[in-house]
């Protein structure tokens, strides 16, 4: 069997369909990797294939690792916009003979995976701390519990 040169059917690849990075390639087959591991994680099973469901948590995962709250900025740089677009560079590799494919497998299993400000930008924003509704009635708009007691205090002595 030909052992097969992932650089060179890369760049096969990015010839046929130049809308992804080579880095985006990369980064799926490590996620990929990232995923197996994973999986093996939760189960007892040595070896299993991974479904385009688990495939897309594992990449929401692993660019979080990655790149933290940069994740949608570099998929974006690299092509990469919707789920949709991870589904193209799997079955690319996949039709480059890289990966292999169940009967099962499609790239429906992709579609609408998540959203991506939901998933790499959302978890990186501060939470809004609820409003005390007591609290902030009872102060004027606008102004700060510090503000208000010390308007108190300069007013409370003798003029």
């Amino acid at each position: 069997m030909e052992k097969i040169n992932f650089c060179e059917r890369i760049e096969e690849i990015i010839r046929k369909d130049p809308r992804y990075d080579r880095d985006a390639y990369q980064f799926v087959r490590e996620a990929l990797d990232f995923t197996l591991k994973m999986v093996r994680a939760k189960g007892k099973q040595r070896t299993r294939h991974v479904t385009g469901q688990e495939l897309l948590e594992g990449l929401r995962q692993y660019g979080l690792q990655q790149f933290g709250p940069m994740t949608k900025t570099v998929l974006n740089y690299w092509g990469i916009q919707r789920c949709e677009d991870f589904a193209d560079i799997v079955f690319n590799m996949v039709d480059a003979g890289i990966l292999g494919k169940t009967e099962q497998d499609s790239r429906d299993d992709f579609k609408g995976g998540y959203d991506f400000d939901e998933a790499f930008v959302k978890p990186y924003q501060p939470h809004a701390r609820p409003v005390n509704r007591a609290t902030a009635s009872a102060r004027p708009a606008g102004s700060s519990p510090s503000r208000t007691a010390n308007k108190q205090k300069l007013s409370s002595g003798p003029v």
